[in-house]
């Protein structure tokens, strides 16, 4: 298992670990990059009550896993993996969180497509 690695986003960084054979991400680490919440605990809390379906699904979309804590010490941290921090970002009403679902939306889009079209799948496989 391969030890904590820090993302900057804008400039904050956001702590995560290699994980199940996943990338984790700190929740409250992203939440706070994109919210600049003064109390990021208590901003999950009212994102999960405003989110009926975030808020029923949490225990599936995030895992506790050990890193490094803001305090230097190993502890559990709450995370989810790359899926599960795309539908929390669905859920924050932030103007930093806008670049974030408008990608997602043409992402979505360009996969709908390539359902139709399957030639515009392989030509973005030869493409990258």
């Amino acid at each position: 298992m391969q030890e904590n690695k820090l993302a900057l986003f804008e400039e904050k960084e956001i702590r995560r670990k290699w994980h199940n054979e996943d990338w984790y991400f700190s929740v409250e680490d992203v939440v706070q990059a994109l919210t600049d919440s003064t109390d990021v605990k208590q901003y999950i809390k009212k994102l999960k009550t405003r989110d009926k379906e975030l808020n029923n699904n949490w225990g599936t979309i995030c895992t506790l896993v050990e890193m490094i804590a803001k305090d230097g010490k190993k502890r559990k941290i709450r995370t989810a993996n790359t899926k599960g921090i795309l539908r929390i970002i669905q859920s924050i009403p932030s103007p930093k969180a806008e670049p974030f679902k408008l990608w997602l939306a043409q992402v979505g889009s360009e996969r709908l497509d390539e359902i139709v079209n399957p030639e515009l799948a392989i030509n973005r496989a030869k493409e990258t």
